[in-house]
């Protein structure tokens, strides 16, 4: 793994946080980790084709799944949604160089979320419904309600990890 190019999406992350106008939300998470990404894409008409126009992202986990997800909504504007839907975590993360075995999960969390999204938003052309869907399956998958919701859902399902939010007084900081 390139350590500078690491160290580059992490001090200037491309992308970060909720799209409020987003046609498409992904959410994946490892309940063995404990991280999570959620992924929003908005997308434009070009040349008579949907193409991905903008995305972003929001990442609870390591700072490798932090540094794929900003390269990664890089990496997906202007492709259609078939051409995402190829891309693996191996190619979302390729810029930051070979990733090492203990964090290839990172780039396969960067995936599901995309994929998720790309789903999510198939699914409710074809269904007509936008409401929030969560997968039994690992990774967890849900779409809809906050990120943190999200990973709180997953620590439930998977009984493995807990969250705990708390307030910060302005004064801490």
């Amino acid at each position: 793994m390139d350590e500078a190019k690491l160290q580059d999406a992490l001090a200037n992350p491309q992308n970060l946080g909720e799209m409020t106008d987003a046609d498409a939300v992904g959410t994946v998470g490892s309940p063995d980790c404990g991280d999570m990404v959620r992924m929003w894409i908005k997308y434009r008409e070009q040349d008579g084709k949907k193409v991905i126009d903008k995305a972003s992202f929001q990442s609870f986990g390591c700072q490798t799944a932090i540094a794929v997800a900003s390269m990664a909504t890089e990496l997906i504007r202007g492709k259609t949604r078939e051409e995402a839907m190829q891309m693996s975590g191996e190619d979302l993360s390729k810029p930051l160089g070979p990733l090492p075995p203990m964090k290839i999960h990172c780039g396969q969390m960067v995936e599901g979320a995309l994929k998720a999204a790309l789903e999510s938003e198939s699914r409710e052309q074809g269904a007509g419904s936008k409401g929030p869907e969560v997968r039994a399956s690992e990774p967890q998958r849900s779409q809809g309600g906050t990120l943190a919701d999200a990973l709180g859902a997953a620590g439930k399902q998977a009984g493995k990890i807990k969250i705990v939010l708390q307030s910060v007084p302005s004064s801490a900081n």
